[in-house]
């Protein structure tokens, strides 16, 4: 019986590394703007709204040190993605995925931001997915 063997054009090669390196700005630009994020929750906490009846009541100083090391997590996976490592691919999508639901919970704080953010992340996450190597 013959075994179906699959070749990939340098096309398709081609675009899946266009992909990864999308992924991999896209993590970064998000990842630097998370990290501002933090610090601005941390320097000063009048940034951001006062929303006293939300389910998800978070300390923003504490809320903003979480944004801080999320966001410096996803600049260094940005930096394995552009190393085409596979272990970034795996850990991007896990961090793009924690992210998404960080901001979620941050939409009463900064709701048009966190909205821009998770379809940053969503962005991250497909381009991340879609690659086959």
């Amino acid at each position: 019986m013959a075994t179906a063997t699959h070749h990939r054009s340098r096309g398709s090669e081609a675009a899946a590394g266009g992909l990864v390196t999308f992924a991999a700005v896209l993590l970064f630009v998000a990842g630097i703007l998370d990290l501002f994020r933090g610090i601005m929750a941390i320097a000063d906490d009048d940034v951001y709204v006062s929303t006293p009846n939300y389910i998800f009541k978070f300390d923003l100083t504490s809320w903003g040190w979480i944004q801080l090391v999320l966001g410096v997590v996803a600049l260094g996976v940005s930096a394995g993605l552009f190393s085409r490592a596979l272990w970034a691919r795996v850990v991007g999508v896990a961090i793009a995925a924690l992210l998404i639901v960080a901001n979620f919970l941050s939409i009463p704080y900064y709701p048009v931001w966190s909205l821009v953010l998770i379809a940053l992340y969503a962005f991250v996450i497909w381009a991340l997915c879609v690659v086959r190597e």
